[in-house]
């Protein structure tokens, strides 16, 4: 058993960094040492352990099984002894020139970043909001590590680990360019299935159920009309719809956001799909971090419903 007064402090820190930055040279820029002091630190964690903790790949230094096993006590061990040093410290947007990492899907992205960056602007002038698209994240760890901050959109089978609050819920809205002859007119079943639609291949939950439920109407399935067009994400729709007759169905925060830029309108569809969530999710061993609990509030002032 190793004792806590066994390891020196700075080598757990060492530890942490490395597992969050998955790069020698990242860890050390963050730690304010060099290379070969990270390195050194590292060797003494690996003979104190008696285990690798991180092997080198093509992909950064990954974690072995112990490594990440040990992350999340050794990280809140440390964001524990981070307030008991600091009690009096108090992050202050104004001033504070911090990088936060919000893991969003590419909706998410439309329809959070322009509001979250204007208000950035005003409020905290210095603070630094990166995205990363969440399809590509192994949320949890990531949370975990401190890589990512906070992780907004209709995530579901999350973590017991991260907490969670609800922003809104919206339906699925089918968009269209302005002057399409669906808009017009009663919108039956049968001239929503005959009309010529887009599909997003999304292959992430919950969207994913959304083409099922059109297929069973009709749209796209083996029973169905044919559908030509696929694209596997959001982004490129107000694209293709603006200038087509294609008809696309979204969520209706884009399609709020696309309208006026893009000149479309949206309808409900005539068949019933369930509505979408959205959460902001937290790591819990960031729960009482005051620069986490600032943007989860901001989050909140700005979108939540």
């Amino acid at each position: 058993m190793i004792e806590p007064h066994a390891i020196d402090l700075n080598l757990l820190a060492v530890f942490q960094e490395v597992y969050r930055e998955r790069q020698i040279s990242s860890a050390a820029r963050r730690l304010g040492l060099s290379q070969s002091a990270v390195s050194n630190a590292l060797a003494r964690l690996r003979r104190a352990f008696g285990d690798e903790l991180f092997v080198r790949t093509a992909s950064g230094m990954q974690p072995t099984p112990l490594a990440a096993q040990m992350a999340e006590p050794i990280g809140a061990a440390m964001a524990q002894v981070a307030l008991a040093l600091n009690q009096r410290s108090r992050f202050d947007p104004a001033s504070s020139r911090r990088r936060f990492v919000l893991a969003m899907t590419d909706v998410g992205e439309i329809y959070f970043m322009p509001a979250l960056i204007e208000r950035c602007r005003a409020l905290a002038p210095q603070v630094e909001i990166s995205s990363l698209r969440a399809g590509a994240l192994a949320l949890k760890e990531a949370m975990e590590s401190g890589r990512v901050d906070l992780a907004v959109g209709p995530f579901e089978d999350i973590s017991e680990a991260l907490y969670q609050r609800q922003l809104f819920r919206q339906p699925y809205v089918t968009m269209m360019r302005k002057g399409h002859p669906l808009a017009r007119g009663e919108l039956s079943l049968e001239r929503f299935v005959q009309a010529e639609h887009l599909l997003v291949d999304a292959s992430e939950s919950p969207y994913d159920r959304i083409n099922a439920l059109l297929a069973r109407a009709g749209v796209g399935g083996e029973r169905g009309a044919a559908v030509r067009f696929r694209v596997p994400h959001f982004t490129a729709v107000p694209y293709m719809v603006a200038g087509s007759d294609l008809v696309v169905t979204v969520p209706q925060k884009l399609a709020e956001r696309a309208a006026q830029p893009f000149g479309l309108e949206w309808v409900l569809p005539p068949l019933e799909l369930p509505a979408l969530q959205t959460n902001v999710f937290w790591h819990r061993r960031y729960n009482q971090d005051p620069g986490n609990q600032w943007l989860r509030g901001l989050l909140a002032e700005l979108f939540a419903e």
